[in-house]
């Protein structure tokens, strides 16, 4: 997302479906700029937020996007992603809120897991930050097929006071239209993208040329297997004695908190060649990639329970 100016595909042709997709994310945040007060984007600069970021800029082009970006940061990110995160926002004249978690366990609010693991430890961090900036309407990227719990929700997520969701307060939504009627200190979650699959964006990435974070595609990294995923050194920690490290070509399909999200062996350095292996894979990404999400069962509900995305 180095343009400017709303992107355009130059050299492939119109797809309906495509098509659709984008005018139904265009249209959600159209209304929620009539809807609500202080809307926010959470922006990490992994591909779904960046889609996100590119939706926003044409849905309002050619005013500037009227919302500001929050990233609750947990310290224990990739390099690559900090860094393309910081550049999109100063190409685009962006005001970006970042809630460090580092920040609540230095002054008590939060302590460090024993596994040292900090994704679990973003949902105080992102409830207080809401509630000290007054946003009644938290966009996501959130997708129906990366698990089952965000399958349940609908594309505006009533949270109640404490930012936690409740199932049985799912809102009918008929017809594209949207209830973001919320109490006093209640705010909606917004998913634009609950309707795309994995393949959508990256159909819509090779359409648009958004530009992503270099870790999405192929690239040489010294890693190490660990419950059933490969894994790299950083300030979350490194390899235990037993575990060897090797250097393997790989990519990452999702990004997070570098101590529980893992990449995949790949060859594929193009959209085209990332676009061919999604289609082949039988994993969502964050089921092959993600290690909070094996804790349980109902391990992402119970956090969306709780105010996590």
């Amino acid at each position: 997302m180095t343009e400017t100016h709303p992107p355009v595909a130059l050299d492939a042709g119109p797809d309906p479906a495509l098509t659709a997709l984008e005018s139904e994310a265009i249209h959600i945040f159209r209304e929620v700029a009539g809807e609500f007060d202080r809307p926010v984007i959470l922006f990490s600069g992994g591909k779904d937020s960046t889609l996100l970021l590119h939706l926003a800029i044409k849905a309002f082009w050619p005013a500037p996007v009227p919302f500001p970006l929050l990233h609750v940061d947990t310290g224990h990110n990739f390099d690559e992603v900090i860094e393309f995160r910081d550049r999109v926002v100063a190409e685009h004249g962006l005001r970006l809120v970042v809630a460090k978690v580092q920040d609540w366990i230095d002054d008590g609010r939060l302590e460090e897991r024993p596994d040292g693991t900090r994704n679990p430890l973003q949902t105080v961090p992102l409830l207080d930050t809401i509630t000290e900036h007054g946003f009644d309407a938290v966009f996501g990227g959130g997708r129906r097929d990366e698990e089952r719990a965000r399958a349940k929700e609908r594309i505006f997520s009533l949270r109640n006071a404490f930012g936690q969701w409740d199932p049985r307060r799912q809102r009918p939504e008929l017809w594209n239209l949207y209830n973001g009627r919320h109490k006093p200190g209640e705010h909606v979650r917004v998913f634009p993208l609950s309707n795309w699959t994995e393949a959508d964006v990256w159909a819509y990435i090779a359409r648009e040329k958004v530009e992503l974070p270099s870790i999405y595609y192929a690239h040489e990294r010294d890693v190490y297997w660990r419950d059933g995923m490969w894994l790299t050194e950083g300030p979350w920690g490194g390899p235990r004695d037993d575990e060897e490290v090797l250097r393997k070509m790989v990519r990452y399909r999702t990004v997070g908190d570098g101590s529980c999200t893992g990449a995949v062996e790949s060859t594929a350095t193009t959209v085209a060649e990332v676009i061919a292996e999604v289609q082949a894979s039988r994993l969502t990404e964050r089921g092959a990639t993600r290690a909070d999400d094996r804790l349980s069962e109902a391990a992402m509900e119970d956090r969306k329970r709780e105010g996590y995305f």
